[in-house]
């Protein structure tokens, strides 16, 4: 276990910004996390629990006490002989999500593929609700173990417990501060279903000359797609998705195509749909642009970057001026996806 003091928190979060925490502690297992609960004081206040840091964007410095998971035990497996051939894969919250998705694929286990390479850790996957090509954590997750910061309790969730909705959940909602996620239960299949009906995953694998893709194959032709079209956080400060695509009414989008046909969209229920958030922002005139030394990427227009030293507070500015932009174009208004600190 790490318990370190004014703790600078560069190298855990994805963006690249400098700040420090008052107090860090990294954990091994739950024993760890339960004994450093029932030691907080008022001091340690406020507390925040940080995975990969990949959904996070500094303003200041922390001034309370960070939990971070480092429970990376290998994945506990088991397989059920019925008619559905499912698999249940329980994985601890400080495990890489794209390793967790490695390993399911490298083992003949189906359901992560669409997931590959969402920077992050399980038990972000299961805040977050993380999602990706027509697929999101919530349609694999079964339970969610954590334990209760005020009373150090043991308590396990079901998929429905968690109130699961677009890049939502509980966590996030009504139960943010309470718990800490320990380890995540997923329910996966020993039948592999490709799921190819969104964005250009299609393409890139008859690029490939692929028309009937195993797991593999659809994992790596995600990875390239991902690849291409996001930055590496190691050369350039990112969060991936900045921006949540909003979800307009029927009527509110009909009357947006007729403004500006061959807007990309793609159906909620019968009176919703989703339009892709980087679409305006690049029809805003965005794309590649910057403010200073935070900048729109200029392959993906959903994506902010540091372009290099620059600040939360820069990010932000930046993040404000898009979203004014896109209101004023579209009226639709979008929300970031990051947790603003």
């Amino acid at each position: 276990m790490k318990d370190i003091k004014d703790f600078q928190l560069l190298e855990y979060n994805t963006f690249g910004i400098e700040g420090k925490c008052k107090r860090f502690v990294e954990f091994d297992s739950i024993d760890e996390l339960k004994s450093v609960l029932a030691t907080l004081s008022d001091a340690d206040s406020p507390l925040m629990v940080l995975g990969g840091g990949s959904n996070l964007l500094l303003t200041h410095d922390f001034s309370g006490t960070v939990l971070h998971s480092n429970i990376i035990t290998p994945p506990s497996v088991e397989r059920y002989a019925d008619a559905c051939g499912e698999i249940y894969v329980r994985a601890g919250s400080g495990m890489i999500w794209d390793d967790f998705v490695s390993f399911c694929v490298e083992n003949d286990i189906y359901g992560s593929e669409n997931l590959s390479l969402i920077p992050g850790t399980v038990g972000a996957s299961a805040v977050q609700n993380i999602g990706a090509y027509g697929a999101e954590a919530k349609d694999i997750i079964h339970k969610v173990e954590a334990v209760e910061i005020a009373t150090g309790k043991e308590v396990t969730f079901s998929n429905a417990d968690c109130g699961y909705a677009y890049r939502h959940s509980r966590f996030k909602g009504e139960w943010k501060g309470r718990y800490v996620v320990t380890y995540v239960t997923f329910r996966m299949s020993s039948s592999f279903v490709p799921h190819l009906d969104y964005g250009n995953i299609s393409e890139e694998l008859e690029r490939e000359g692929i028309k009937s893709p195993t797991a593999k194959e659809l994992r790596r032709a995600i990875i390239r797609i991902r690849e291409a079209k996001l930055p590496d956080p190691k050369v350039e400060g990112n969060a991936g998705s900045f921006f949540m695509n909003p979800v307009v009414s029927k009527s509110k989008y009909e009357a947006l195509a007729a403004e500006y046909p061959g807007m990309p969209h793609y159906t909620i229920d019968s009176a919703h749909e989703k339009i892709p958030a980087g679409w305006m922002i690049d029809r805003c005139g965005w794309k590649g642009k910057s403010l200073g030394r935070a900048g729109v990427h200029d392959k993906q227009a959903l994506v902010l970057v540091n372009r290099g030293g620059a600040t939360g507070q820069e990010i932000v500015h930046l993040c404000n001026v898009i979203r004014q932009d896109v209101l004023s174009k579209f009226g639709i208004e979008i929300n970031p996806e990051v947790n603003i600190i």
